[in-house]
């Protein structure tokens, strides 16, 4: 039961972005350029960023959400899966492996990052725009599985909840919809 009243029909982050909406503005507009912004990376490997960090967090709630989100931008359910596993036996590039163990890092403690870590993604290609966005989504996703963690929002153990909200994710972004949550009553 979440710590303060929000709409019983949005769970999750959700929930809380529509319980202020003034606060959730810059959040949503942040979290848009960053995993649906111009970028180097995919949507679906910024997707796997917020996943193993949502992961890496033991939040269910964003755990599910950005796993059906980058399951369905890389057309398939078996990198989520074992990426949450061993990202060294993820089917992605060397990179993005470099990248995402980055991302695992930031999720222990910013100070955790080190110039090895950092010299491991270059050496595989990674952009100094890569590595700093790699770090920011991370440092972003710790504040919202703290966030939904935090206030108790509610995570739904149906699956098919996830998919209808990937979908809505890759179909929206991170964009509120423009005539709200009502529909989802």
């Amino acid at each position: 039961m979440p710590h303060i009243p929000l709409p019983g029909h949005l769970p999750g982050i959700t929930g809380l972005l529509e319980y202020s909406q003034e606060s959730a503005q810059p959040i949503r507009v942040l979290t848009q350029l960053l995993l649906r912004g111009p970028s180097t990376l995919t949507p679906g490997e910024r997707e796997l960023i917020a996943t193993i960090v949502s992961h890496q967090n033991e939040c269910r709630f964003c755990t599910a959400a950005h796993t059906a989100a980058a399951d369905l931008l890389l057309g398939d359910t078996e990198t989520c899966h074992i990426m949450k596993q061993d990202i060294d036996a993820a089917p992605v590039s060397h990179k993005m492996k470099a990248l995402l163990k980055i991302a695992g890092l930031v999720q222990v403690s910013g100070k955790a990052v080190t110039s090895e870590s950092i010299a491991e993604a270059k050496h595989h290609g990674a952009t100094d725009l890569e590595i700093h966005d790699t770090v920011l989504i991370a440092a972003l996703f710790c504040l919202y599985n703290r966030y939904v963690d935090g206030m108790a929002t509610v995570a739904p153990t149906d699956p098919d909840f996830y998919k209808g909200l990937g979908e809505r994710l890759v179909s929206n972004g991170y964009n509120r919809l423009p005539n709200g949550y009502d529909h989802l009553k």
